[in-house]
């Protein structure tokens, strides 16, 4: 009987372990097409529709301490045009922790530039760089992203330096 008793109290155990580990991936999953949909594919003509899907209607995206914030429709206006300006940037996913709600994000950024960036001739140079995001997600959207780019970094490799 105590035998039993300890295989029910560890199987209880295991499902009460399994069910965080569940609710993560259901976090990733909603914050994944986001790099996979409208950062690397930003060219294309999902991109409004899926961030429709995973993104807020309220979201804000906040890059900084200036109190400016970027809304759903100025970000997707702003990811076609760098879709434009680099049809081979990627963002890859490097690393994905889950936290309460919040799902951070280290990624790998990396394209070659079909005209001046940053107002640089870059000269068929490619740049490679890392980012780090918070991502807030609420009843399955993303309602909130924090952001931080190594522009400085790109700039830097499409001088040349």
């Amino acid at each position: 009987m105590k035998r039993m008793m300890m295989t029910v109290v560890a199987a209880g155990v295991l499902a009460a372990a399994l069910v965080p580990a569940k609710a993560d991936e259901a976090l990733k999953a909603v914050v994944e097409p986001f790099y996979t949909k409208i950062l690397t594919r930003a060219s294309g003509a999902d991109v409004a529709k899926t961030a429709e899907a995973i993104i807020s209607e309220n979201w804000q995206s906040i890059g900084d301490y200036s109190g400016k914030t970027k809304s759903r429709d100025q970000f997707v206006k702003q990811m076609s045009g760098f879709g434009k300006l680099i049809p081979d940037m990627t963002w890859k996913i490097e690393e994905m922790i889950v936290s309460g709600d919040r799902v951070i994000v280290r990624g790998r950024a990396s394209g070659t530039p079909k005209g001046p960036m940053f107002g640089i001739d870059g000269k068929g140079k490619s740049w490679e760089i890392m980012s780090i995001d918070i991502h807030t997600v609420k009843d399955g959207k993303i309602v909130t992203s924090y952001h931080i780019e190594d522009w400085a970094g790109a700039i830097r490799q499409l001088k040349g330096k």
